[in-house]
């Protein structure tokens, strides 16, 4: 995980907020890295604003604010004794928009947050704040749940075999290099996963246009091609030492990476799931309807090359 010089850290006076941070500190003394530790503070929803006087809104920020400076100021001086070069800020606004403008500003290649505590929809993992940064933050995003232990058991790489243009190739590549090399620095098990769905299985069996025996041919070849090109991708990467296995998995678009996560994660280890980009994969597929399990792991989205965020600075 050296490849991080410019990291943004998101503090929300939680508890939480504090195993997270350890692990932000970590990285930064591994990648001898910039540590930036921000706050965002929302303003008074504007009911309330049109019925409190301007003066004491005023009064109730300013003493929000220097409560916040306050505390940044004391984290602040504790990560300056391990020699990190650390630096703070209090920032006002809609939180993940104000992030990922810290993010355009200033450069950062990493953001680092916790979840928060309870979404409001019981139907997401995480809350509104942290989906958003994943679907619209142009650097990595590392969501850290802190319920897990310090190092991670396992590693899950969410890889595509048959990327469909030089972004997506280049994708796998950064998923893979960003994975074996945390799995090489926690000494974790690394898993390779791919998803896909035999679509000879469901479109042209329910169809006259070949036999079956025919079908049955294609959907082997489909899944021989599969085979291949994740063993290509695999062997590029240096896995001498760790435990580690690919897992080609054939199901439903829906189902497939939520299959693949929790048949990973049942045994009850804590670990952590490399994916790219937008953030839809946490929201639809990886909770089983009606049911308690969910996934709960630490979270790396990657967005590919070239991805564009419609936050954009100064509006």
């Amino acid at each position: 995980m050296k490849r991080f010089k410019n990291i943004l850290f998101v503090y929300d006076g939680e508890k939480e907020s504090g195993v997270a941070l350890k692990k932000a500190i970590s990285l930064a003394q591994e990648n001898k890295a910039t540590l930036t530790i921000v706050e965002v503070l929302e303003e008074l929803p504007p009911e309330i604003q049109r019925t409190v006087q301007s003066s004491k809104i005023v009064d109730f920020q300013k003493t929000v604010e220097e409560d916040s400076r306050r505390d940044l100021k004391d984290i602040i001086e504790t990560i300056e004794k391990t020699g990190i070069q650390v630096k703070s800020r209090v920032l006002w606004g809609k939180p993940f928009i104000e992030i990922i403008r810290q993010v355009l500003e200033n450069n950062h290649d990493l953001v680092m947050i916790s979840p928060q505590k309870k979404p409001k929809l019981k139907e997401m993992l995480f809350g509104s704040r942290t989906m958003h940064l994943l679907r619209k933050c142009p650097c990595p995003v590392w969501v850290i749940i802190p319920s897990q232990p310090k190092k991670y058991a396992r590693i899950l790489a969410a890889v595509d075999a048959a990327p469909l243009d030089e972004k997506s190739a280049s994708l796998n590549i950064r998923i893979m290099e960003l994975a074996t090399s945390l799995a090489h620095m926690e000494k974790s098990e690394i898993h390779i996963v791919h998803c896909w769905e035999p679509y000879f299985n469901k479109t042209v069996r329910s169809r006259t246009l070949i036999t079956g025996e025919e079908t049955d041919k294609l959907v082997r070849e489909a899944r021989n091609t599969n085979k291949r090109r994740i063993n290509e991708l695999v062997g590029k990467f240096d896995l001498e030492g760790l435990t580690h296995k690919v897992h080609i998995l054939e199901c439903s678009g829906r189902a497939n990476s939520k299959h693949g996560i929790e048949k990973e994660n049942r045994t009850g280890c804590n670990g952590h799931s490399f994916q790219n980009g937008g953030g839809r994969i946490f929201h639809r597929q990886y909770r089983r309807e009606n049911s308690q399990q969910k996934l709960d792991c630490s979270v790396l989205a990657i967005k590919p090359e070239g991805f564009q965020t419609p936050v954009k600075l100064g509006e």
